[in-house]
């Protein structure tokens, strides 16, 4: 009878000592490094469940079980070739993922809102161990786009699974003066065609009405729901921390009925009468994008101000302009003997519907003189307040669009929540009021109102690379006295 014992298929216990046996040196020590890394994480996710994942480790780098490298043993050149880049890809994505989630990621400066401490063209890092990092809401995404595929034109993450909102343990709190990356409160409902643009949904509702903006997709595009990571990212100063009153008055910020110090680089906007045009250089050397500077012909009283308007003084010159400036550039202007006379801008927005409508409206506050005599108290976690009409109107989004309570409804002059009557509301989070540092020419809490913490993305550290969007890279387009500059040098 033959023998068949030398045919005899190992045992799992023998197969599993042998390839051990095989492991080299190098390989081991790889693994170790990558287990200490990975078990580090799970230490700071507070998540010991995540510590399986320590069993896939071990497989990839040790067992290999998992054939997950079948491709190295394939007689066809082609597929070794393919597979290569894909595996090489796979593992890029998967460290941009983690990179970008809980460390940190580059951000685009849009808009002039920050000017002249952030400019227009500047690429950031932003660091999200400062304030720890959030962990992903939509923890299914694609890491190398925000919230849609570029020429698929689709959304780039899953909505389910979904996460509720937690922040792992950072270096410090979000402290007033910081500049922070955040998503956009006010961005949960968009009209896809301009999501990008400063008109947000509630916005354009007040505009066209609701109606006309959910039924014209050739204007507005789909009208859908951003979960709160997904949501478009801003940057601005906070101002205004959670249990503070904020008050503006005459351009001033006041908290608590203290008066603060404006940054350095805050920008306003101003009326100037030039005795010679600016001219495009100018405005490049002192650092005013030209499309926030605006010939006003003097005899057109529409514009809200005339040469005659002008404090008293010089009124010679020939050029009126409607432009946003600094001291610095005020003084520069003045030494040069080009800016005759200026009058600051009185901050008149009503047209822009400013936080909360039904008060801000009807008290005619402005964006310089913003929140009346109190001030505006900042919500903070565990803050009670008592729901009477006015906190209504301040309050209501933070309840029902931040903090879940979405069937929240003010009726027969008392507020309803969960169908029964509520006299009053403890918050669940803290929030922050936000400015830019270009006062008269940033959307920011004075239109859309208070940021919560679950909106925090991170803090810029410094710029990696800036480039002006009205040069040529061959003309002055790469700002080189930029580059890993600090971020928020006020701060």
């Amino acid at each position: 009878m033959e023998n068949n014992t030398d045919n005899k298929k190992p045992s799992f216990a023998d197969d599993f000592k042998r390839r051990l046996k095989d492991i080299k040196t190098t390989r081991w020590i790889r693994f170790g490094i990558v287990a200490a890394i990975y078990i580090a994480w799970v230490i700071w996710m507070q998540s010991p469940v995540w510590l399986l994942g320590l069993i896939l480790l071990f497989d990839i780098y040790i067992t290999g079980y998992i054939p997950f490298t079948w491709w190295k043993h394939s007689k066809s050149k082609a597929t070794r070739s393919v597979m290569s880049w894909v595996d090489a890809i796979v593992y890029a994505l998967i460290l941009v993922y983690f990179v970008f989630n809980f460390v940190g990621q580059n951000y685009q400066i849009p808009s002039s809102s920050l000017e002249k401490t952030l400019l227009t063209g500047d690429y950031l890092w932003v660091n999200k161990v400062t304030y720890g990092p959030r962990v992903p809401m939509t923890p299914v995404h694609f890491p190398l786009v925000h919230n849609t595929l570029p020429i698929l034109n689709c959304d780039s993450y899953l909505d389910h699974p979904s996460v509720e909102y937690r922040r792992l343990k950072g270096l410090r709190s979000v402290e007033s003066g910081d500049i922070v990356v955040f998503n956009f409160p006010a961005g949960d409902t968009v009209s896809t065609k301009l999501e990008n643009s400063a008109e947000y949904y509630e916005m354009l509702v007040k505009r066209y009405g609701w109606a006309e903006v959910n039924s014209n997709k050739a204007m507005f595009g789909d009208i859908k729901y951003r979960p709160v990571d997904r949501r478009t990212n801003f940057v601005k100063r906070v101002v205004g921390m959670p249990g503070e009153r904020i008050s503006i008055k005459g351009d001033t910020i006041y908290i608590n009925g203290k008066k603060q110090l404006v940054p350095e680089n805050a920008q306003f906007l101003y009326f100037a009468l030039m005795s010679r045009p600016l001219s495009e250089e100018q405005c490049h050397e002192l650092g005013i994008a030209l499309a926030d500077v605006q010939m006003v012909p003097s005899n057109r009283p529409e514009f809200g101000y005339t040469v005659d308007a002008m404090p008293a003084g010089n009124k010679t010159g020939s050029y009126l302009y409607q432009l946003p400036m600094t001291q610095a550039m005020i003084d520069s202007l003045k030494a040069d003997g080009q800016l005759v006379n200026y009058l600051r801008w009185d901050g008149s927005a009503q047209e822009y519907y400013l936080f909360p409508q039904g008060i801000a409206d009807i008290e005619q506050w402005t964006l310089a003189d913003y929140g009346g005599d109190e001030g505006l108290l900042i919500p903070q976690k565990g803050m009670t307040v008592e729901l009477t009409p006015r906190n209504w109107l301040l309050y209501q989004r933070c309840i029902r669009n931040y903090e879940g309570h979405s069937d929240a409804e003010f009726k027969n002059g008392k507020v309803y929540i969960g169908g029964k009557p509520a006299d009053s509301y403890t918050f669940a989070m803290d929030y922050y009021f936000m400015m830019g540092d270009n006062r008269h020419m940033s959307q920011d809490s004075r239109f859309w109102g208070f940021v919560p913490e679950d909106h925090i993305v991170g803090t810029p550290m410094f710029v990696l690379v800036s480039f002006d969007p009205e040069r040529s890279i061959f003309n002055g387009g790469l700002r080189w006295n930029r580059i890993l500059r600090d971020a928020n040098p006020d701060k």
